[in-house]
């Protein structure tokens, strides 16, 4: 089969940052499907995997978010048939979505949206799921009661990200007061078009931003962009009793202290937990994807695609890699083999 990887952590303008070669076809077993790759999206962790110090003896695929179809799948599947179009995020110990192929446990991979092209959905599954565990596995928010969470505040750092950009949809769906960070004019446009009530600048401080926005805490903070940066001001501007999750890591130790008096709750979010270490709810991702699925068919949800490229080649890839590594990308960029 065809597939796209990499042997040598090189900069993305290098022809050979990301390159064509043959793998051999797998075989699934277990629960595993074997998925014919359609379309994919790139991710900052993406960036971040190819650019990492990792020795390589073999080529590396990396690739997490795709849409595709069921080819054959292993002898315990049960959630689907051959035929089948799913879309999925994939694992992190796994070979990626950058192939003809990939083999997917059957647990973590959802029905795709029967009425999102494959470019618009093969860009929602990291993010759909990464927003949807942060929100209300980690913040312990209540997707489903929006009466209860009126009033409450949630402060999202870098709302016109991939994330961000699920995360404002599904928190105003949710009945939350959204305040999204956004420092150009066309993100702070985007987020409010995605579910944002209102924007700050994380450019600037955070608590002096709220402030001026005449709210003097907030219920809950989900980082995005780093909390090196901001952990002193989320700490300020956190509500007692609040919560604060992050999918960023820090640099510098995190001075958990500064939130004792508050009793705050802090929680960090990794979409490929479940999946890395098989754990008892790994099923849950394939349901949260089911549920996303049903809310992008119904338009309750929007796709957050802005740029499309075909076919799914080691050019194409480069330069979707590039657009995500600008850092000026709003929304997501997905190849497609149509």
């Amino acid at each position: 089969m065809k597939a796209i990887g990499y042997d040598q952590h090189l900069p993305i303008e290098d022809p050979h940052s990301l390159f064509d070669f043959e793998l051999p076809t797998p075989t699934p077993s277990g629960h595993d499907l074997l998925i014919q790759v359609n379309a994919v999206s790139v991710n900052p962790v993406d960036i971040a995997v190819r650019k990492n110090d990792e020795p390589l003896s073999s080529p590396k695929v990396i690739g997490w978010d795709a849409v595709g179809t069921v080819t054959a799948i292993g002898d315990k599947v049960t959630l689907f048939n051959e035929g089948d179009r799913v879309f999925y995020a994939g694992s992190f110990i796994r070979p990626g979505s950058d192939s003809e192929y990939q083999l997917v446990d059957e647990r973590i991979v959802g029905t795709a949206p029967a009425k999102l092209d494959d470019a618009h959905a093969a860009a929602m599954p990291l993010t759909s799921l990464t927003a949807w565990e942060a929100l209300f596995e980690q913040l312990g928010i209540d997707s489903e009661h929006q009466e209860k969470n009126k009033g409450k505040v949630l402060l999202i750092n870098n709302g016109a990200g991939g994330v961000g950009s699920i995360a404002t949809q599904l928190a105003h769906l949710a009945g939350l007061t959204v305040i999204a960070s956004a420092s150009r004019t066309e993100t702070k446009d985007w987020v409010i078009q995605h579910g944002a009530d209102k924007t700050v600048d994380h450019h600037n401080n955070f608590v002096t931003e709220v402030h001026n926005l005449g709210i003097d805490f907030v219920d809950y903070i989900l980082d995005l962009k780093g909390l090196d940066q901001h952990w002193s001001e989320f700490a300020e501007l956190i509500a007692p009793n609040g919560k604060i999750a992050s999918i960023t890591g820090s640099k510098e130790p995190l001075d958990l202290n500064i939130l004792k008096e508050k009793r705050v709750t802090f929680a960090w979010e990794w979409m490929y937990t479940k999946s890395k270490y098989q754990t008892s709810d790994m099923i849950t991702q394939h349901e949260i994807l089911d549920k996303v699925s049903q809310m992008l068919d119904t338009g309750v949800l929007k796709s957050t695609l802005t740029k499309q490229l075909s076919p799914i080649n080691a050019e194409n890839l480069r330069e979707a890699h590039r657009l995500v590594e600008s850092n000026r990308m709003i929304g997501k960029v997905a190849i497609t083999n149509l």
